[in-house]
């Protein structure tokens, strides 16, 4: 029997604000017509959110979107030989990614917190700074009674002075090319001239061999999570889904900052006014939000997460404008209804400015040279 083309139309009205303005989102597309499946990979950071995403947007439209977090780096490469439809990472793209991949739109598409997390016996608070986080990292500081993590215990946590143990840390990190990381280093290298020196900041890490490496943020947070004395770091939704024992870090402010959506939130105010446009280079942007003196109790190492599509669609191998049409609406659903799912799942929305950007992004990308939706 012959198919036929019905088109189909979702209008979703959310009574309320979720970025400051009302959100209407309309999806046009085929039913009837071939299942369309559209294919991401890449930051393990904001995965929990995207797969929450995905999830609503095939409840709405039955279109299936697979997102599979491989990592920051393995997103960016993923994405660059064109073996997925769009990519995922959490830092932004380095000027030489970008330029391997032309013609890409990078959409800040959440805001997260990168945590260091730890597993002592009896201790749940635990007081840390950039440089001597940098220290245990490094494996110059080797036992948790050390002076120097004492020395930042105030009156709040000074029985931490008779119960921390001498016993050996063991650091755990990410095994994979990991944006998480990046931010992380990039964060501990501003901190910590020695660490800036020694090891830099990247996706991966020439990591001291007596250190323990696990896949994913759910590998680092499940490895701390199950071995004593162990410190790492990994994203916030995987920390309060755990309830794993993280360290408070003081930030510009010398205030020691628990991370939570609400100082995440804080440190988003520090984003400049003048960001780039999707379709240029965000590298300048940095991998984390840098604070001023007067940034209060704002978490330290927050971040964008960003998605990676490219503006001319019919670069990807099997892309049709009917897909090119899902993919798009895809993305335009997670910038705006998607960012209603955020605070529940431990993320900050984006800010209205970022929208605006994300949004002239999307209204520019194209099929075979014509607009893909406009969503007029």
């Amino acid at each position: 029997m012959e198919k036929k083309n019905v088109i189909g139309v979702f209008v979703i009205i959310l009574a309320g604000s979720i970025v400051g303005t009302w959100a209407v989102t309309q999806f046009v597309f085929n039913a009837g017509a071939i299942p369309i499946r559209i294919s991401g990979a890449g930051a393990t950071f904001p995965q929990p959110l995207y797969q929450k995403w995905t999830e609503e947007f095939n409840a709405l439209t039955g279109i299936q979107v697979d997102y599979e977090g491989i990592g920051s780096g393995g997103g960016i490469n993923q994405y660059t030989v064109k073996t997925v439809d769009f990519g995922a990472t959490d830092p932004p793209m380095t000027d030489e990614e970008w330029a391997a991949a032309p013609n890409t739109l990078q959409i800040p598409a959440t805001i997260g917190g990168v945590i260091v997390i730890f597993n002592i016996p009896g201790i749940d608070d635990l007081n840390l700074t950039g440089a001597v986080t940098a220290e245990i990292f490094a494996i110059n500081i080797t036992t948790w009674n050390d002076d120097q993590i004492l020395g930042l215990q105030n009156s709040a946590t000074q029985d931490l002075l008779n119960a921390l143990p001498n016993k050996d840390i063991e650091v755990v990190h990410r095994s994979d090319s990991s944006g998480t990381t990046k931010i992380f280093t990039s964060f501990l290298s501003d901190e910590s001239p020695a660490w800036n020196a020694t090891y830099g900041a990247s996706k991966t890490i020439n990591w001291d061999p007596s250190t323990t490496g696990q896949k994913g943020n759910a590998g680092v947070s499940g490895y701390v999570v199950g071995n004593e004395y162990t410190i790492g770091y990994t994203e916030l939704s995987y920390v309060i889904t755990n309830n794993i024992d993280n360290a408070a870090m003081q930030n510009a402010n010398n205030t020691f900052s628990k991370a939570s959506t609400s100082t995440i939130a804080q440190a988003a105010t520090a984003i400049s006014s003048n960001l780039p446009a999707g379709s240029e280079s965000w590298a300048n942007v940095g991998a984390y939000f840098k604070l001023e003196s007067n940034c209060s109790n704002a978490y330290p190492i927050s971040s964008f997460s960003y998605l990676l599509v490219y503006k001319e669609l019919n670069v990807i191998p099997g892309m049709d404008l009917a897909k090119a049409k899902a993919l798009t609406n895809f993305l335009w659903f997670g910038i705006h209804t998607g960012q209603y799912y955020a605070n529940a799942l431990h993320y900050v929305a984006i800010p209205d400015a970022v929208v605006e950007i994300d949004v002239a992004s999307l209204r520019s990308i194209t099929f075979n040279g014509e607009i893909v939706n406009s969503w007029a």
